[in-house]
């Protein structure tokens, strides 16, 4: 599924191509996604400017006048610019129009992604997003934070960590390279960890994501960016699908588990 950095990577890929753009008619192919897209969508969008692309969580909001047009990929969707004469493939469900005459097309093979309109000009109250806790990339998510949050928690840091309730976006992938980098066993409890150590965490989680949305994000099947091409950052992994080879530290064997169904690598040497 893609994480923060692919979805960061997609919503600064179609950004430029989409501000102050107009929507002129949507096309949907398939209202049966997630949760069904909502029948008059075209009329809610149409005439409509966009204002801005954000980010919250891995979700892409495109601000219009009137409300938020909210995009999750998924597993499999795609998010992607074309020209308007692009044939269209079995799996593309919507088409948005745009007064330059592109197409922002939505492909999601599985349709587990979303399509969602959401009236007004704030969506912090709306379900999807009350609860949800901060960016990690923003100052609020800091090592005082993760420590007085985690007290007397006794689930795994990495099922902590990859909590959306706690901080959102640190993914499978990035939780399992954050732990790595800050020499953190994945399955100590989260309120057996001191700050000094949270400290450490919060850099590399800071790192990890910074350095992945720099290379485009992680392609291990499915996901490209809204330029069309893949993410590296699958070259620079250091723990995640390396389970049975040698740690790139210390050179021991790097032991695979499951912890809440995840795969997790980790290093019983460097990671304590």
């Amino acid at each position: 599924m893609p994480e923060l950095p692919e979805v960061e990577t997609v919503k600064r890929g179609i950004a430029p191509h989409l501000l102050a753009r107009r929507f002129e008619k949507t096309i949907v192919r398939d209202l049966r996604l997630r949760w069904p897209v909502d029948p008059n969508l075209d009329a809610l969008l149409r005439g409509k400017e966009v204002r801005s692309v954000e980010r919250r969580a891995k979700y892409v909001l495109l601000r219009l006048d009137t409300g938020y047009l909210v995009i999750h990929l998924g597993m499999s969707g795609r998010l992607y610019l074309v020209s308007a004469n692009t044939p269209v493939a079995k799996h593309d469900h919507l088409d948005f129009l745009l007064s330059d005459g592109q197409v922002l097309r939505y492909t999601d093979p599985r349709r587990f992604g979303a399509v969602i309109w959401i009236a007004g000009d704030d969506v912090s109250t709306h379900k999807l997003f009350a609860s949800l806790g901060p960016e990690p990339l923003t100052a609020e998510f800091d090592a005082a934070y993760l420590f007085k949050r985690s007290r007397k928690r006794k689930v795994p840091i990495k099922s902590f960590l990859m909590d959306a309730h706690v901080v959102v976006g640190v993914g499978n992938i990035y939780a399992n390279e954050a732990l790595f980098m800050a020499g953190i066993s994945p399955l100590r409890e989260a309120g057996s960890i001191s700050l000094a150590r949270y400290t450490r965490l919060v850099v590399a989680v800071k790192q990890v994501l910074e350095y992945a949305i720099a290379q485009g994000g992680t392609t291990l099947k499915d996901f490209v960016g809204g330029d069309g091409k893949p993410g590296y950052f699958k070259q620079e992994l250091q723990v995640y699908g390396r389970g049975g080879e040698s740690c790139s530290a210390c050179q021991r064997v790097l032991q695979e588990i499951r912890i809440a169904q995840r795969t997790t690598v980790f290093c019983k040497v460097c990671q304590k």
